[in-house]
Order: structure tokens, then sequence, then C-alpha cells
């Protein structure tokens, strides 16, 4: 994914969770008005890193006015000598804001620690450098990966983008973007996660056709589900054990 790259963001991200047969039934309707974007069908793989006792999760979760958090990303499996990129996202009243980098797997460890990496936004750097000062002892604590449809606008819809991540697995062990330890499916009936992705008022078009197909948004959180459904269980299980 080296063409047409975007290391800044600001746009809204509204989510549905979709059941396969709405899918099938939903997608080609949208076909009808956008078509595949640059990279097409693909997958994304991800380090979710925060605080021993996850506060930056715990804190999207209250749904606060402000969030945010970081992570490691990478388009298809990677090596620790390959590319990745290294993503602050924040939320605030609603707009999602991405600030991110490319640089090699190696090198992420070495600016964190203040190192400059060349051929890098110096300023982002310095953002994700300062994020790490601000929550002390980040580490990773998720390995999330999925596969993505993307669909991108046409004519004046040119900045609308949809996206359907399926496939969504985790795991809480081997949380390097270049290991393929085994994984776990994190949705039951292999739900599937769309996203409008739409700078300013999602098209009058396809809200008539999410009202069409009875699509209702919701809130969801990948990252917030893999902690809500396996860690916080298992960290309850174990507080009624030492009781």
């Amino acid at each position: 994914m080296s063409e047409q790259i975007q290391y800044s963001f600001k746009r809204h991200e509204i989510k549905f969770l979709l059941e396969p047969d709405m899918f099938r039934d939903f997608y080609p309707e949208l076909q009808k008005r956008m078509t595949e974007d640059l990279y097409g069908k693909y997958s994304i793989h991800n380090i979710y890193y925060d605080t021993p006792d996850y506060l930056l999760i715990r804190r999207s979760l209250d749904k606060p006015v402000y969030k945010e958090k970081f992570r490691l990303r990478s388009y298809g499996l990677i090596s620790a000598d390959d590319t990745m990129f290294a993503e602050i996202k924040k939320k605030y009243k609603g707009i999602v804001y991405k600030r991110r980098i490319v640089l090699p797997g190696r090198e992420f460890e070495h600016m964190i620690h203040g190192d400059k990496i060349p051929d890098c936004d110096f300023q982002i750097q310095q953002e994700i450098i300062q994020f790490f000062h601000t929550y002390q002892n980040l580490e990773p604590k998720a390995y999330i990966s999925y596969d993505r449809i993307a669909l991108a606008g046409v004519g004046e819809d040119s900045t609308l983008r949809v996206t359907f991540d399926q496939n969504i697995s985790f795991r809480e062990k081997n949380l390097f973007l270049w290991s393929e330890g085994d994984v776990m499916s994190m949705l039951p009936n292999e739900k599937i996660v769309m996203e409008i992705k739409v700078d300013h008022a999602v098209p009058l078009w396809l809200v008539s056709l999410l009202s069409e197909f009875k699509i209702y948004k919701c809130s969801f959180s990948k990252y917030g589900t893999y902690y809500t459904n396996y860690i916080a269980k298992e960290l309850q299980e174990r507080m009624k054990h030492n009781a």
C-alpha cells in the first residue's frame, strides 16, 4: 500500500453490525453507486497498546467526549523489516482524527525512545513520542486482524468510503505484526462490521438505502469488544476466585 497513503484524517465514522445474509443483500445495492477503492480486498493486522491496567480502553468504554488510542497496523502479513503504520486515533464530539506515520517494524522501539526516524513526518513522530510519555508503561495488549472490503464513492461522493470487516479475530499472545500465532474468532455468527467514513454528511441516497434495509448504526469497537468479552470477564473470574 505505497500509493496514495494518507497520513492525517478528520472525518465521521459510523458503524453498523450486519448479519451475513444482510451483507449479501445490501452489498450489491452499494455497488450500483460505488466502486471498490484502490486496494479493494485486503487483510488488516493491528497491535493495540495500553497501560498494564487497560486505562485507555476503560476510559473509551465510558463514552467520554474525548478519547484516544494507539496501535500499530499492517496491511497483509509483514516481516520485522517491512514497513508498518504507527497510528494515534482520537475521537472528539463524534469526529475522528487520525495521525500516522510509516516506518520499518524494527525502528518503532527506537522512535518511542526518542530517536528520529528518517523519511517520517517529524511532527507526527513527536506526537507519538509524547503519547508514550503521557501514558507511561504502554505495552502491546491485543492483536486483532480482519479481512476488509472497501468501497469508494464516485463523482460528488468521491470522499465517501464504506468498508466491511469480516473474519474478525484476536490473540492475547505473540503480539507482533509479523507473528502467525493462532487466533480466535471475536464475533458470533460471523457478523460483519460495516463502517461509513465521510467528511461531512452521509449522502441522502445512502441514508435512504440504510432505511430501506433497516440497518441502524451502533456503538462498536473491536478493541473494546475484545476487552469487554475476554479481558474484563477474565479479571472478574479471578476476583471471584480470590474472594
